[in-house]
């Protein structure tokens, strides 16, 4: 048997992967994360399923629901929310299959900053502005971020930031990145995006925090921040320009 660990995407159930609601259709094994994955995704599970929402379970009680899996020979459709590679708490559960001999394959998904910014209707990256994109998190009651990766010394790079996990922690992030970004850089956070109750607070280093307390918004969001969400006089890329060469378009000559 294996464990497929599927990307279920943001929130809109047509957001997944065909490859991952293939193996959803067809695993006599579902455990899924309930708070985040909608139910229309989990419901493609074939009739008759083991289908278990692992949202009040600890690891040890979702090991044990695929070792059972594993001794009756049946696969089993891991499906988290987003892209299993970022915050997925996926690390551990693959670690102890590892040592328990279990198969196990990943199927990534539609990540949430890709999902916000398609919903803005904006390109994270333009030339001159931003070429960077820094996913990251602040610490709270999960586990301390590691030496180096702190908010402030993040903050230096001026990228475009996507902060996961920290709508709750808005003071501390305006705390650490207006000196380098001004307390009126462009600050969004994404609630929900693709969700039908999808909602997106626009603002400032300086406001966001207020407007997002008006609008109790206090968990499933990612906080956009960057220049480049207020940029509008950038050149064009390089990419179309006419008089750009690069291997598939050559600069045409008055020979031709």
């Amino acid at each position: 048997m294996t464990v497929y660990f599927i990307g279920a995407g943001p929130g809109a159930p047509d957001l997944i992967t065909v490859r991952g609601l293939r193996l959803i259709e067809r695993c006599p094994v579902c455990l899924y994360a309930g708070s985040l994955v909608p139910a229309e995704v989990v419901a493609a599970a074939p009739a008759g399923a083991r289908v278990i929402d692992t949202a009040p379970l600890h690891l040890d009680e979702i090991m044990a629901e695929i070792a059972s899996a594993h001794a009756a020979g049946h696969d089993v459709a891991r499906v988290h929310s987003g892209d299993p590679s970022l915050y997925g708490a996926v690390a551990e559960q693959m670690r102890r299959l590892d040592e328990l001999g279990i198969d196990y394959e990943v199927v990534p998904g539609v990540p949430a900053f890709a999902a916000a910014a398609a919903s803005l209707k904006t390109e994270l990256t333009v030339p001159e502005i931003a070429q960077t994109v820094i996913l990251t998190r602040t610490a709270m009651k999960a586990s301390a971020m590691p030496p180096g990766e702190e908010l402030e010394t993040l903050a230096r790079s001026g990228a475009t930031l996507a902060i996961h996990l920290s709508v709750r922690n808005l003071a501390a992030v305006r705390r650490a990145l207006e000196p380098h970004y001004g307390a009126d850089c462009p600050a969004i956070v994404a609630y929900r995006a693709t969700w039908p109750d999808e909602r997106i607070i626009r603002g400032t280093l300086a406001d966001i925090q207020a407007k997002c307390r008006a609008a109790k918004i206090t968990r499933t969001a990612l906080v956009l921040v960057g220049p480049v969400f207020a940029a509008r006089d950038f050149r064009d890329s390089a990419l179309y320009d006419a008089a750009h060469q690069h291997i598939l378009r050559h600069r045409k000559t008055a020979h031709g």
